[in-house]
């Protein structure tokens, strides 16, 4: 339905975008990976359900919020647009600056419920202003103003977190399998940053290139 909506070059644009990201170790795959490491599949698996309900909250609020920005005004759309788009300029920056993100120090614990892991997990994802923030900037990159702006800003939304989900369900089963070679590439190697800093701010470039266009 949502790629109804929007058109085809640009959905197409905004799910590679969302699969680089969510694909590349960050302090989720890390949290995800070491809880998976400690206390098996199955507390990964409820750490992922937890974080994506946490992070659809937040893409759910910023849904509503463009929506009606948008529906107000097409020149105040135009203006958080284009903040969104130095917004993320400038977390692409700061993904470069930042320093690889080191998985928690094993150290005897008892195992934590599934229940507890996926409560914490929703509540931190949640609860993030940064997150928020992310998909109040990243939305209105992919919008196409006059066709259901909340459909489409819902609909992008779900497809990240769903995109989110998987690519952080294949890191629980594998480092299942591969254990703590896969823990040290995930914490170790710099590259991850550098893909998140270049698909920021990549974003950020197709934001200011990209003329807004209504589906017909």
């Amino acid at each position: 339905m949502i790629a109804s909506l929007v058109a085809a070059p640009t959905f197409a644009t905004f799910v590679l975008a969302s699969l680089i990201l969510a694909i590349t170790p960050g302090p989720a795959v890390v949290y995800i990976v070491t809880r998976t490491l400690a206390d098996g599949r199955r507390a990964g698996l409820a750490s992922v359900g937890g974080i994506a309900l946490g992070n659809l909250g937040n893409a759910a609020v910023a849904a509503f919020g463009l929506a009606m920005v948008i529906a107000a005004s097409a020149v105040a759309f135009l203006v958080v647009k284009w903040v969104g788009a130095a917004y993320l300029v400038y977390l692409g920056v700061q993904a470069l600056r930042s320093k690889p993100v080191a998985p928690a120090a094993e150290s005897p614990h008892r195992a934590v419920a599934p229940a507890r892991l996926f409560r914490d997990g929703f509540f931190v994802a949640l609860l993030n202003p940064k997150t928020a923030l992310f998909f109040a900037a990243l939305l209105p990159q992919f919008v196409q103003p006059g066709t259901a702006p909340l459909v489409q800003t819902l609909g992008l939304a779900c497809t990240f977190v769903t995109i989110a989900m998987c690519t952080d369900s294949v890191y629980v089963f594998a480092a299942g399998g591969l254990a703590a070679g896969l823990r040290r590439r995930v914490s170790a190697r710099p590259y991850g940053r550098y893909v998140s800093a270049a698909t920021f701010i990549g974003l950020g470039v197709y934001a200011a290139l990209a003329q807004p266009r209504a589906v017909k």
